[in-house]
């Protein structure tokens, strides 16, 4: 039988479609196209400089190969690199510091790097310049996981020699020091020169001050057993609070940029900060500064000792082998002699090869050798895993003690107990329980009864392929990007919500049963962030529609230069929330925010410490989420209004009624269909907001009291590996807010105006 002229115009739609589709991919193909390698770094502005200008020269020479380097802050790029190459993706190369290094190794993510470098040419390097760590799978075996470019990462004292000549030796002079730089220029109240200033909120840049005291976070048994309850801790925290409290030479609530920034500006005699900083400091023009070793405590005679670890390269463990070879080309190259010197020349880092040790840049250069000294006072950074549980349990209590809410002996104890418990979790492997079987066959038989219950869809379609495959070729693209992007997610989220999968399980995991879920719901602290989430959507959606509603009613009515508060009130709504929460975090600060400075100076109010104290801070969130939050619900609400038949309004006026009883039975009414679904959604977007909490409030600070769900779920997620018990709380909130929305639709009856 001769096909019919639909079926031949049919099939030479569908050929047409294919062949067009085939072009596409194939142009997109170039067999000529150099060989692409990706590094994923996290150096600052001044190292990324010389960096691209260096892949830039090796890109010259090498141009069968391109390397493209790609900027990541230090926690998103081990989280995402832990994603990447947990879907078999990812950079070839990532550099970093080598304390996420113990983590990747017990995860597999990284390659033994020991077949591109010979014996001899390893013995090129210093002792600390190459990391090796014992394989997960035989211990006996030692990997070599990085390759450093440089020993140190290690702070130091930088001085403004315009305010102090010569840097103090002891912690004694340091304080005087610091005590006599700290002034009040224009008698107003307000500190214009502090004396001392770093980021002494976080826990890594008070190791010195443990070391100083003879404190360390591990004890000597060789295993990360945690010391941090000792009489020399809680003697380091005392020192520290003084400065705060007693001498007065710091800033309240001083993190790394609000340091940085003072220093620069010639506002402080003295900064602890690292060596990838003090580029940026002598090549400052408004300072002249210097570098020198962190001053001896006076009262235990040691140095303040801070960490030093090796930064390097390491190779992706998903590289095939001969892509492995060009990115251990660039490895050679990055770690070269030459290379190395232009680091140390231009960012003042200490090279990690031998042939450099005797450069006379090294033994004349005054940084240089005030960098060699201060490293040689320095203890090794541990590289395992369980350093992160140490950083995360000091934290909370270290900067409650900082808010004068406990004690240093109590805050040493309690950071003790706390790192215990969570090396504890860090390092779980739950086992498979029977209930594993039962939600096997369960997920079976759905899936089977799914597929029946759809056979009729199923067979539709098949039928419905035949008359029209070019439609569904281009569709096709769009189906197959929900499924990978919403579908998949979906699914694969409630699968490791039942496994096991976590530090000890990364690659491995398995379905274990509902342990996790248990595990949720066992745990205080999820009630009280529960709690404290249900605040925030509540306040903030409230305000939400609240000012959303009263601006719409506002720009409804004859308002003279309509379209200019439009457009002015829509911004906060327009700018990236990144930027807004990051400025409201500023408006915020204790000593330069907005707030304090427009309160006290004009108001004659009491300064507020939003951000230290765990209340205020909170509120501080709210603040911001508020602003961010109410144009969607004026710009609805305002669209809504403009649909209301100006018919209602003028017979109600006819009727002399009062403009509340307008809008109470007029305009409410009219925009229940509108308001609610956008309240239900605006509740949803709240819930869930994680950026305004992660950077207002410095990722949940202080003592890690202003978290909600789902940002303490990204944190037991990425800081302490509990990928499964992540899961499972995700899935919690999940339904939470499905049962919310499904509920509030119900009792509010959203949609009874469009039946």
């Amino acid at each position: 039988m001769r096909p019919t002229n639909s079926e031949l115009l049919r099939k030479r739609s569908f050929l047409c479609g294919l062949l067009l589709l085939l072009v596409c991919f194939a142009g997109c193909a170039d067999s000529n196209a150099p060989r692409k390698i990706t590094l994923w770094h996290q150096m600052l502005i001044g190292e990324r400089v010389v960096l691209d200008e260096l892949i830039e020269r090796y890109n010259d020479a090498n141009p069968d190969v391109q390397v493209r380097a790609l900027y990541k802050e230090t926690e998103e790029l081990r989280s995402s690199f832990q994603a990447a190459t947990l879907a078999g993706s990812g950079p070839e190369l990532i550099f970093g510091p080598s304390d996420a290094l113990g983590a990747f190794v017990t995860m597999g993510i990284v390659q033994d790097m020991r077949p591109w470098l010979t014996a001899a040419e390893r013995e090129e390097f210093v002792d600390k310049a190459l990391t090796y760590l014992p394989d997960k799978s035989n211990p006996d075996d030692l990997l070599l996981v990085q390759i450093g470019d440089r020993i140190g990462n290690h702070l130091a004292l930088v001085y403004n020699k315009d305010l102090l000549p010569n840097p103090p030796k002891t912690t004694a002079e340091m304080i005087k020091m610091a005590v006599d730089a700290t002034v009040d220029k224009n008698d107003d109240g307000r500190i214009d020169q502090y004396g001392l200033v770093w980021n002494f909120i976080e826990p890594f840049f008070v190791i010195p001050f443990l070391t100083g005291h003879g404190a360390w976070v591990f004890d000597d048994s060789g295993q990360p057993v945690p010391a941090l309850d000792t009489p020399e801790c809680a003697a380091a925290l005392e020192f520290v609070l003084a400065l705060q409290n007693e001498h007065k030479v710091l800033p309240a609530n001083c993190d790394y940029e609000t340091a940085d920034a003072i220093f620069k500006d010639g506002a402080a005699a003295m900064i602890i900060n690292g060596d990838w900083s003090w580029g940026d400091y002598l090549s400052n023009e408004q300072i002249e500064a210097a570098i020198a070793p962190l001053p001896i405590v006076s009262e235990t005679g040691l140095p303040l000792g801070p960490m030093v670890a090796t930064k390097g390269y390491s190779l992706n463990v998903n590289v095939k082998p001969g892509v492995a070879d060009d990115a251990m080309d660039f490895v050679k190259y990055m770690t070269s002699e030459p290379t190395q010197r232009e680091f140390m020349s231009r960012i003042k880092t200490l090279p990690s090869r031998k042939s450099l040790l005797d450069d006379p840049l090294l033994t004349s250069d005054p940084t240089l050798v005030a960098s060699a000294e201060q490293m040689k006072n320095g203890r090794t950074m541990p590289v395992v895993p369980e350093l992160r549980a140490i950083w995360d349990s000091m934290r909370p209590h270290y900067q409650a003690l900082l808010a004068n809410n406990i004690s240093a002996e109590d805050a040493a104890k309690q950071m003790q107990v706390d790192a215990v418990a969570t090396i504890k979790r860090m390092n779980q492997s739950i086992q498979p329980s029977p209930s594993s079987w039962v939600l096997k066959v369960i997920a079976a038989v759905l899936t089977i009864g799914v597929l029946w219950w759809q056979r009729s869809v199923w067979a539709r379609l098949a039928g419905d392929w035949k008359k029209n495959r070019l439609a569904y070729l281009l569709i096709g693209p769009a189906i197959l990007v929900i499924l990978l992007t919403i579908v998949y997610p979906f699914v694969y989220n409630i699968v490791l919500s039942f496994s096991n999968m976590s530090l000890r399980n990364f690659q491995e995991w398995q379905i274990t049963g509902v342990q996790n879920y248990a595990q949720v719901f066992q745990e205080h602290k999820f009630y009280v962030v529960l709690l404290k989430t249900l605040i925030w959507t509540g306040v903030c959606v409230f305000f939400h529609v609240a000012i959303g509603l009263m601006l719409a009613v506002a720009l409804n009515g004859p308002v003279h230069g309509k379209s200019i508060y439009r457009v002015f009130l829509i911004l906060p709504w327009a700018i990236p929330a990144y930027i807004t929460a990051l400025t409201w975090r500023g408006m915020f600060d204790y000593e330069y925010g907005a707030f304090n400075l427009i309160a006290n100076q004009y108001f004659g109010l009491p300064i507020i410490n939003w951000l230290g104290d765990p209340t205020n801070a909170f509120i501080a969130c709210i603040v911001t989420n508020v602003w961010l939050g109410f144009p969607f619900m004026m710009v609805i609400s305002l669209g809504g209004m403009q649909g209301i038949p100006s018919e209602l309004y003028e017979a109600a006026r006819i009727d002399r009624v009062p403009r509340w009883k307008q809008f109470w039975h007029i305009t409410l009414p009219m925009l229940k269909p509108v308001l609610i679904p956008a309240t239900t959604l605006g509740a949803i977007w709240t819930f869930n907001n994680l950026n305004v909490i992660w950077l207002v409030s410095n990722t949940g600070e202080p003592s890690d009291q202003t978290h909600i769900l789902v940002s303490y779920v990204y944190k037991a997620v990425f800081n302490s590996y509990r990928y499964g018990y992540g899961a499972a709380l995700s899935m919690v909130i999940f339904f939470l807010l499905l049962a919310f929305s499904m509920l509030f639709l119900w009792r509010t009856k959203a949609t009874e105006a469009v039946a």
